[in-house]
């Protein structure tokens, strides 16, 4: 849907394709056109020959990736060359040096930008593994080479953690990845998770739009997204932006992108990795520099110049973005799946959703469980807190269990409001997933119809 808003401010048709998992999503309704791809609903989507041929059939020139799927394979971004279809994203180059974690680290480093401490390349042994530990001293964290979103992730506190951490974390990126390969860093504690968004046109221009906060997250995947940073001072952001440039620049990079960095708590900053397409979390930068983003993405792959320079970039006030998703805060943010029976969103001023999600939708278990991006601006850091607060209460989303009421209890925790938030906020702050629990009316009108109908019954 996002895609799709640009594309036709832009005055571009648009060609949407689903699976027979999905064919009553918005989008499928919204595009000018949809075809369905198969009837996996995983398969479907990397389905390359089948997605460049539909592209080819129906005369696209263009095909966006989004943020999932194959939004980051290289050879996706090739095979749509090779067909003569415009991949809107990077060159297969950038995805490729920048998809590897290892090859990026080795990227990073010759450019100049300061990476954590780790191994030079993956671990192929566990001596290996345990001799870098005892140089660089526990924690250590276990990271696959390829792949993101918290995958093949394990933090090892002592040698035997370390070695089982090497087993689990090989066999989860060999399952998400297709790749087993994993590499060594020292483990930051409690770090800040910085991300600055990079634009760069395909004439030579880069510039950043800032950062975001992404600290507060589950298992390595955000939950909530904040621009601009509460901790950076304008020497230290305009320090780490010129290194998110240089960054890009290494690897000759243009489109939309993310340079992400840990900041530890002496304000040393370190890259972690980049991501070569548009961001879930793009919308509070859109917010505060009233940039879109998807928009400019697709005027650099039509080959337009950027029309902004990086002196003319300013920001106003701050954005929350909120992650809505189908699971369940106090079972570990375990997914959730069924009907959405009552659906009511948001709104007033400075409050924007993103979201394809509707009364009757049924909520499945194949993909991310994310249903909606609720995103606030403010003038000020508390009147967007505020603002979250009141729009989180004002939505009605039942019939599955939502992370709305967990965010509820974020935006009243002092801590959060006076920006004491790191990326181990979820645990130092577990009474946030302390919370009643509101009772859905359908299920209350039930549950008294089932208790007097046994009462007549007795």
């Amino acid at each position: 849907m996002r895609i799709i808003r640009a594309c036709r401010e832009l005055g571009v048709p648009t060609v949407a394709i689903y699976s027979e998992a999905d064919p009553t999503g918005i989008y499928v309704k919204k595009a000018d056109e949809a075809y369905l791809v198969g009837s996996d609903p995983i398969r479907s989507f990397l389905n390359m020959e089948r997605i460049v041929q539909l592209a080819n059939e129906t005369g696209c020139d263009a095909i966006h990736p989004g943020y999932g799927f194959l939004a980051e394979n290289a050879d996706f971004a090739r095979y749509c060359a090779r067909y003569g279809v415009t991949f809107i994203g990077p060159s297969p180059l950038a995805i490729h040096l920048m998809g590897n974690k290892v090859r990026a680290r080795q990227v990073m480093m010759k450019a100049g930008v300061p990476v954590i401490p780790g191994t030079q390349g993956a671990v192929r042994t566990s001596s290996e593994a345990t001799l870098f530990a005892e140089r660089a001293g526990y924690p250590i964290m276990v990271k696959a080479s390829a792949g993101g979103g918290g995958r093949g992730l394990r933090i090892a506190r002592n040698e035997t953690e370390l070695l089982d951490g090497l087993e689990a974390a090989s066999r989860e990126a060999n399952a998400a990845f297709g790749e087993s390969e994993v590499f060594l860093e020292k483990y930051l504690e409690r770090p800040h998770h910085i991300e600055f968004q990079i634009v760069a046109d395909k004439h030579g221009n880069t510039i950043h739009l800032g950062e975001r906060d992404c600290s507060i997250q589950r298992r390595h995947q955000k939950l909530i997204e904040i621009a601009p940073s509460l901790v950076l001072d304008a020497p230290l952001r305009a320090r780490m932006g010129e290194m998110a440039v240089i960054a890009a620049q290494a690897v000759h990079y243009n489109s939309v992108g993310t340079v992400e960095f840990l900041l530890d708590k002496d304000y040393r900053f370190y890259f972690m990795e980049m991501n070569t397409r548009i961001q879930v979390e793009h919308t509070v930068t859109e917010q505060i520099t009233s940039i879109d983003l998807v928009r400019t993405q697709i005027e650099i792959a039509a080959g337009i110049p950027l029309d902004i320079r990086q002196q003319d970039v300013s920001f106003q006030g701050h954005s929350i973005q909120c992650r809505i998703n189908a699971e369940d805060p106090k079972k570990d943010f375990l997914p959730s799946t069924g009907e959405i029976t009552a659906y009511y969103s948001p709104g007033g001023v400075g409050v924007r959703i993103d979201g394809a999600v509707y009364k009757g939708y049924v909520i499945s278990p194949y993909y991310d469980t994310m249903l909606v991006k609720l995103v606030v601006q403010g003038r000020t850091w508390n009147e967007t807190v505020r603002r979250m607060r009141r729009s989180l209460e004002e939505f009605v989303l039942r019939g599955v269990k939502t992370t709305i009421p967990f965010m509820e209890q974020v935006m009243d925790d002092p801590d959060f409001l006076a920006g004491n938030f790191d990326t181990g906020y979820l645990e130092h702050h577990p009474h946030v997933l302390e919370y009643e629990e509101e009772t859905d009316p359908e299920d209350l009108v039930a549950a008294i119809s089932a208790a007097i109908a046994s009462y007549e019954g007795l």
